[in-house]
């Protein structure tokens, strides 16, 4: 083991060498790839050695996933290397997800910084064996040795449950596809004004009340006037919540909860109108846009109501990172609020743009004192932040600019590159696109084109922790259109997050062509329009 180590590890020191074969497999493109002589045969005998027991569900997840080429589940055991197997261990030597995979006529070697890196390790296994001809139920892969690891350490995808909901299965059945990508962080976007998504045992009004609309519009936002006069809704349970973040740690995803505040608050409001300024009547929205109505950043009780509600979103989530928005908060309601004008006066604010930045890094620093950071959208810069705030660039990239060049770390996904709800053709009625966001297409092509550095110098660029997907889902009402907007364009963000400076276009998209074949038999409804010579 230690002799295949050494060699894979000169690999990475030598200029990469790429076979024609497998250089044109894997998304993301690894750092290196070289071809060697000869085949390894996968057969049903063929068994997934894991040298401790904490690889042992990585190999079963493999062998699943394996089955859908193979036509058969290989055997999986804790057991030391030995030649003729597909074998996984850990060097600690290695970054976390680093990983080096070694096939050869004796055997497979997958070798992780971390249980993470062998798991990345084993989905370029995967896809090299969704390449590779099948006959008899015998799976023959040409020898290659791969060194790789990733640019940035956050590679994320967000997923709106509130507008439309999901069930269990389908979050699970997204989260698959992240892992297939080597995405590592899941943001998942529970609270909105549309619909509150997440059980809260102190404030069960919230599932029976705020996470139910009386009805949704039908068609374009702006546009319509008609409704479906039909109740929607639906609320994850904590036990259901559970699940989901056990399955996503099983294939080395973080869950990042959202908890949207002050604004995109109505759910809560309409629940509870004493904690909004007029003190209501509200009603859960039924159509899309930005509602005027936010907590109100003057009443105690405000406060105490979010401090209880994350009380109960940490014990679900163990993750460090919480979300809690920061986006589109008018400031309407807090200009003519008494309780408003009084906290700005008492704190020594300036105006309401300093009224958000306390009430963001007051509940920071609730959350800071239990060990847990924060990340905001990058209206949170408007009026200060903390030195230890996380910006979510979204409008654009200059927020992750501005948020750098202040020392804050930042995430870059910009609507103009990774907004995967928009239009993913410049035509979208000539070629059959399902209602979308139409401000303007995001093709397969512009969200491989993302910077995440451009802007900034050396010294700022380290500010950038990565980058991200977002599908927000006021048109996407069912799981299969879901799938349409994220694949392809979530394989592009995945290569720009993991194989940053080792980007080629071309080169991406005659890989896309053979990756199409394990979306097929992983059953995955990805859009067209790219496969089709369409942009």
């Amino acid at each position: 083991m230690k002799r295949i180590l050494l060699v894979i590890v000169a690999i990475i020191c030598t200029t990469a060498v790429y076979a024609v074969d497998y250089t044109n497999v894997i998304v993301p493109r690894p750092v290196s790839c070289e071809a060697g002589e000869g085949d390894f045969v996968i057969s049903s005998k063929t068994v997934v050695r894991a040298e401790v027991l904490s690889l042992v569900r990585a190999g079963e997840i493999f062998a699943e996933d394996l089955e859908r080429v193979l036509g058969r589940e290989l055997t999986v055991k804790k057991s030391s290397p030995r030649a003729g197997a597909i074998n996984l261990s850990v060097d600690s030597t290695l970054e976390s997800e680093q990983y080096m995979l070694k096939v050869t006529k004796a055997g497979i070697w997958i070798v992780g910084g971390s249980e993470r890196g062998v798991f990345f390790g084993l989905q370029s296994l995967l896809q090299i064996a969704a390449a590779s001809p099948v006959e008899k139920s015998s799976l023959a892969l040409s020898a290659v040795t791969i060194a790789d690891k990733p640019h940035f350490e956050y590679r994320g995808a967000m997923f709106d449950v509130c507008r439309h909901i999901f069930t269990v299965d389908e979050v699970k059945r997204y989260i698959d596809i992240l892992a297939l990508h080597k995405i590592n962080k899941f943001h998942w976007h529970l609270t909105e004004d549309q619909g509150w998504r997440i059980e809260i045992k102190r404030y069960p009004e919230l599932s029976q009340v705020g996470a139910y609309r009386n009805e949704t519009i039908i068609g374009r936002n702006r546009k319509s006037k008609v409704y479906d006069d039909t109740r929607y809704g639906g609320v994850f349970t904590q036990d259901e919540v559970r699940e989901v973040v056990a399955y996503a740690a099983e294939r080395y995803i973080d869950v990042i909860p959202e908890i949207e505040m002050p604004g995109h608050a109505v759910a809560a409001l309409t629940t509870y109108p004493e904690l909004g300024c007029t003190g209501g009547p509200y009603e859960v929205w039924t159509r899309w846009g930005i509602s005027k109505n936010i907590f109100c950043a003057g009443k105690e009780s405000t406060f105490e109501f979010i401090e209880n509600v994350l009380t109960e979103v940490l014990e679900l989530f163990p993750y460090k990172y919480i979300h809690i928005g920061g986006d589109e908060a008018p400031r309407d309601m807090w200009k003519r609020c008494p309780h408003c004008q009084k906290r700005i006066k008492d704190e020594g604010l300036k105006d309401e743009n300093e009224l958000q930045s306390y009430f963001m890094e007051r509940v920071e620093k609730w959350l800071n004192e239990r060990g847990r950071s924060i990340i905001g959208w990058d209206e949170i810069l408007k009026g200060g932040i903390s030195k230890s705030a996380t910006v979510m660039s979204w409008r654009g990239s200059k927020g992750g600019i501005a948020a750098a060049k202040l020392g804050n770390y930042a995430i870059m996904t910009p609507n103009t590159h990774c907004y995967i709800d928009y239009y993913q053709t410049s035509n979208p009625a000539e070629n059959g696109e399902p209602l979308g966001n139409g401000r303007f297409p995001v093709t397969l092509r512009k969200t491989y084109s993302l910077d995440p550095y451009a802007g900034l110098n050396e010294q700022q660029q380290q500010y950038i922790k990565g980058v991200q997907v977002n599908l927000w889902t006021e048109y996407i009402a069912t799981f299969d259109h879901v799938q349409h907007m994220l694949l392809p364009r979530v394989a592009a963000l995945a290569e720009t997050g993991w194989s940053y400076g080792n980007k080629d276009y071309d080169d991406f998209a005659r890989r896309m062509h053979i990756l199409r074949k394990l979306y097929d038999k992983k059953g995955f409804v990805y859009a067209p329009y790219f496969f089709n010579g369409i942009e």
